[in-house]
């Protein structure tokens, strides 16, 4: 872990494959999100390989618009091993713009019913500009351990 990434750990009482079902499934994304910045998906279809993009509906109280949407590629997959996206925007000339921050799973087989999940946010591509107005990273200490109690509940 470096000082522009953060990562928290946990072992599930399910398999591996289950887990990566549901964090490779957008439209359980809300049910896990530890900050309740995340509303729902846009396109709820599963995540099927690295180059897939999903859109997420979003709210933040500090947002200027309260609500907006994120645009979202995977830059990693590795079935039943590990997922990653970057997350970006679309701007007024209608194109996609990533932000510099990912989001990555990995799994590891603790047995047959139970998996060792590494979630990690990464903010090492930011830019000076969203640099001059954020702080990173942008939610609470609690938020990553929080995700993987949501994403254990989620699985028992």
């Amino acid at each position: 872990m470096s000082d522009e990434s953060v990562s928290a750990e946990t072992t599930v009482e399910a398999s591996t494959q289950d887990v990566f079902a549901v964090v490779t499934d957008p439209s359980r994304h809300a049910g896990i999100d530890g900050t309740g910045w995340v509303a729902e998906a846009v396109d709820g279809s599963p995540l099927r390989g690295t180059g897939d993009r999903f859109q997420m509906a979003m709210f933040h109280p500090d947002h200027p618009d309260g609500t907006y949407e994120t645009v979202n590629e995977v830059i990693a997959y590795e079935q039943g091993r590990a997922v990653a996206w970057r997350t970006g925007y679309v701007d007024d000339s209608g194109a996609v713009v990533f932000a510099g921050w990912w989001w990555r799973y990995d799994l590891v087989a603790e047995g047959p019913r139970r998996t060792r999940v590494t979630l990690t946010h990464d903010w090492s591509d930011v830019g000076p500009g969203p640099r001059a107005y954020l702080s990173f990273p942008v939610f609470g200490d609690d938020h990553l351990d929080d995700s993987l109690r949501h994403l254990s509940a989620m699985l028992s």
